[in-house]
């Protein structure tokens, strides 16, 4: 049903990132998936609010979200495992005057909300960060619950 959503909507998933160190790219625990700090897979580098619009960030966060689908789908081998989207947090690497992260993070909820329909309404939180990892525009973690 979800699988055949993304082909309906047009979205193509990326494969899906290895790890750059020692960890996993997600953890079950109960029916609790647990996905790593996720960013665009872009080679752009800098801060929302400095370096990058509003609107450019929404495109970031979409696109990691394209990246915690792959990573979902890779360790579930299919999206219709799928139960809902509980909870997403933002990191939001930005200047110091910025004050626009909620409308960043919009970029991966309505991506979810797209996919997977009421299902993928989350709780969820955005956080403003002096630095994030390479310097990244933004890091998303996420938590799904899923069929076992």
């Amino acid at each position: 049903m979800i699988e055949a959503r993304l082909n309906e909507l047009g979205i193509i998933l990326p494969q899906a990132i290895a790890p750059a160190a020692k960890y996993a790219n997600a953890v079950i625990v109960n029916g609790i998936m647990y996905i790593s700090g996720k960013g665009p897979d872009t080679s752009e580098r800098g801060k929302l609010g400095s370096d990058f619009t509003t609107e450019q960030g929404y495109d970031f966060a979409r696109n990691a979200g394209l990246e915690v689908l792959a990573v979902v789908r890779d360790v579930l081998g299919s999206l219709d495992r799928v139960k809902r989207v509980v909870k997403v947090q933002g990191f939001i690497n930005a200047s110091a005057s910025y004050q626009e992260h909620h409308k960043v993070l919009n970029g991966f909820s309505d991506l979810m909300m797209e996919v997977f329909g009421d299902q993928g309404v989350h709780a969820r939180s955005v956080f403003g960060a002096v630095s994030v990892r390479d310097n990244l525009p933004l890091i998303i973690d996420s938590i799904f619950q899923v069929e076992e």
